[in-house]
């Protein structure tokens, strides 16, 4: 079934070749593919503002949960604004579920910046999530149903590009503000201004046209379909609508229409179901190699690997957030001229690489930390050195993240001018802190001193660029164009649900699993959550590259084997029958 839907070779150049001639349909994605930048910018800025809000409130300093909470509470409200915007979709259209986001971003964005406490942070995240949830799904459904077949893949792409984008503009804003009163406050509140501006841009846009199809506003449809396609081929286009459109009004008379019937009527029929399949694969698979941990903890992964400064490890987390941008532009190159499948399981392969050699030098990094030496400890004064070293009876083992791992009270500070040398165990409070600074050493809480670090800091790069280009922005794409029309909002729905309640999972869990198994064990378990993620989708996820929708349908209603299985069952043909050639 590899082999299945072949087209005419499609490049990037035929996109902005037809892009050039009709510009009406680049304004279309990139209106719509600014939900895509929000969604990018929102889940990023955390990143850095965090450490600034850990600084302003102590409580969420000491309290690891309370610091996954402000994170993972916008992939909570992306769960529930997925789950809404399936159904959105369908009954109120792609324009309107838009609009509706850059609402809830906008809101959101208010409240962060205002925020008097934590909890409030928290309740501006979820209005936020609410918005990404949304967007995630309507944006590159959007684009998908309103751009013609052969440079859809790359048109959906923008707004995986955009995505990236928003999470790079989120590492440029955070570092901007570093100086600035109020850091975390700008950091978070500057993400109403493109929402307020996507709003604008959408006002004057219209809906999908096959969403208009779908309820009968055939003469609307038509005319934005004549400022998509060429004049000869909007017949054809519309003809195929009807078709599609029939079969799923007839389907829709024995199912009926309310959300719960459309669930159940979804996993009943055999093509959606199978859509399902590898939609929700990809979605799962996409989370479960720990992306977003890299996204939302850069700069503390970047603590970890033995750099201290938040000023350095944002400057740093810049760098891997500009290769995941520049990713999504190898994506939008490549996606429609080798196809969606193969981009994904080449990148999941390159993704468990990177995620073992993590682990070796996380492991590394760990075991060959700088030793405590009770001199440098006792430099400080007794009231300074941290409890659990002093009443510890193999402190003589000790090193640097024996240290950090006994308590959270406990810091580290380096020895000067060779932050390698045997340092010093203390309390953590801004009066120890202080001191350390004074004599010009460094102050650790997360990661210790490393001379491999940086490599760390280069395997994270790689593992963005990798990652980007297949498993980045492909399982959106293929979300945006497996399920028949009449499911397409559900579907895509589902699939969404399934990404954010993974992306929960992992965001919820990674600091509190670097504390109990450490940074390696963390990435070791990625690395095995990948090659089952790498095994589902060579099984279960086909080939869309260049099917019209009509065509896909077709595709899954056969079922779908891969390559292998496929070579299997003629080798037994061939047994029976040796005169088939």
């Amino acid at each position: 079934m590899e082999g299945v839907g072949r087209v005419d070779k499609t490049e990037f150049t035929e996109c902005w070749r037809t892009s050039w001639k009709t510009p009406y349909i680049m304004r279309l994605a990139f209106s719509a593919g600014l939900g895509g930048l929000l969604f990018g910018y929102d889940t990023g800025v955390i990143s850095g503002a965090l450490l600034y809000i850990r600084d302003d409130f102590k409580s969420v300093d000491r309290k690891t949960w309370l610091q996954e909470t402000i994170v993972s509470m916008a992939v909570a409200g992306a769960i529930v604004g997925a789950a809404i915007g399936g159904w959105m979709n369908d009954k109120f259209g792609r324009k309107k579920s838009i609009l509706v986001a850059d609402f809830l971003f906008f809101i959101g964005a208010i409240v962060m910046a205002v925020a008097p406490a934590p909890w409030v942070i928290i309740i501006g995240r979820i209005f936020v999530g609410l918005g990404v949830g949304m967007a995630s799904m309507t944006s590159p459904l959007y684009i998908s149903e309103a751009s013609p077949a052969r440079i859809r893949g790359a048109l959906v792409s923008t707004n995986g590009l955009l995505i990236t984008g928003g999470q790079f503009l989120s590492y440029l804003i955070n570092l901007a503000f570093t100086r600035v009163p109020g850091t975390w406050r700008w950091m978070l509140g500057v993400a109403g201004i493109p929402a307020l501006f996507q709003f604008i841009l959408m006002l004057s846009l219209p809906e999908s046209p096959r969403w208009l199809y779908r309820k009968n506003k055939v003469d609307e449809a038509r005319a934005i379909l004549e400022n998509i396609y060429p004049a000869e081929e909007v017949e054809e286009e519309m003809k195929a609508l009807q078709s599609s459109v029939e079969a799923e009004k007839a389907e829709e008379d024995s199912i009926g229409d309310d959300i719960i019937s459309k669930v159940k009527g979804a996993w009943s029929n055999d093509v959606v179901r199978r859509g399902l399949y590898a939609g929700i694969t990809v979605q799962v698979a996409q989370q479960f190699v720990g992306i977003n941990t890299v996204m939302y903890y850069s700069p503390t992964i970047v603590q970890l690997a033995g750099f201290a400064s938040n000023k350095t490890a944002l400057a740093l987390s810049l760098v891997t957030s500009g290769l995941n941008a520049l990713g999504s532009i190898v994506s939008m190159v490549t996606v429609d001229r080798y196809g969606r499948r193969k981009l994904m399981i080449i990148s999941m392969i390159g993704i468990i690489v990177c995620l073992l050699a993590l682990t070796v030098v996380f492991h590394e990094s760990s075991t060959h930390s700088p030793s405590i030496s009770r001199f440098e400890s006792g430099h400080f004064g007794g009231n300074s050195t941290c409890s659990s070293y002093l009443t510890a009876s193999d402190a003589s083992s000790w090193n640097c993240m024996t240290c950090l791992k006994a308590s959270s009270e406990c810091g580290y500070c380096a020895t000067s001018p060779n932050k390698y040398l045997p340092g010093a165990c203390l309390k953590v409070n801004d009066a120890t802190k202080g001191v350390c600074g004074a004599e010009h050493r460094v102050w650790y809480t997360k990661g210790c001193p490393s001379k491999i670090g940086g490599l760390a800091v280069a395997l994270l790069g790689l593992y963005i660029i990798l990652y980007s280009p297949g498993m980045g922005t492909v399982p959106w794409i293929v979300n945006s164009e497996i399920y028949p029309l009449r499911y397409r909002g559900i579907g895509g729905g589902i699939a969404a649900v399934s990404n954010w309640t993974s992306n929960l999972l992992v965001s919820e869990t990674f600091l509190t699993l670097t504390e109990a198994i450490g940074s390696a064990g963390t990435f070791m378990l990625f690395a095995g959550f990948s090659f089952l993620g790498l095994i589902a989708i060579y099984f279960l996820v086909p080939e869309t590259k260049g099917l019209p929708f009509e065509e896909v349908e077709k595709m899954l209603e056969k079922g779908y084997r891969p390559s292998i299985c496929s070579k299997e069952k003629d080798a037994k043909k061939m047994d029976v029958n040796p005169s088939i050639s």
